[in-house]
């Protein structure tokens, strides 16, 4: 599996990028395997399930959120260094994962993303006749 990065984006420092007047930040991903399958760990803080997009298509994984700082009522910012933030992260899968069985959750701001190795590359036991 390899990350892929936007084709027209200015990087700036962080591993944020810039596209038109919108900032975009790449989540840091955790990636976990076991002989099922792999797990993805996403930071995501302040995406709900509402402003979450995920989509697999063929080999490629997508991760796709939206954060927002909501204020107070009543209260305006007078100065602010935390803003909304858009989420954006791609990923090629290999052919040995089966991404007809992706499973996805989201809690306290971290996106686990589970997906199953197909049963004909998953490791099996053979059992040994004696004759």
């Amino acid at each position: 599996m390899k990350t892929e990065s936007s084709d027209n984006a200015l990087r700036t420092s962080g591993g944020a990028t810039r596209t038109g007047n919108e900032r975009t930040m790449r989540p840091r991903v955790e990636v976990l395997e076991n002989a099922d399958g792999i797990t993805l760990l996403a930071d995501l803080p302040g995406v709900n399930n509402e402003r979450l997009n995920l989509q697999v298509d063929k080999d490629n994984l997508l991760i796709e959120g939206r954060a927002e700082i909501t204020k107070p009522e009543g209260m305006q910012a007078v100065h602010a260094e935390v803003r909304g933030k858009y989420y954006r992260r791609a990923f090629s899968l290999s052919g040995e994962l089966d991404t007809d069985h992706i499973r996805a959750a989201l809690k306290d701001g971290v996106l686990s993303v589970h997906i199953p190795k197909r049963a004909e590359v998953r490791p099996r036991r053979i059992e040994v006749r004696i004759d």
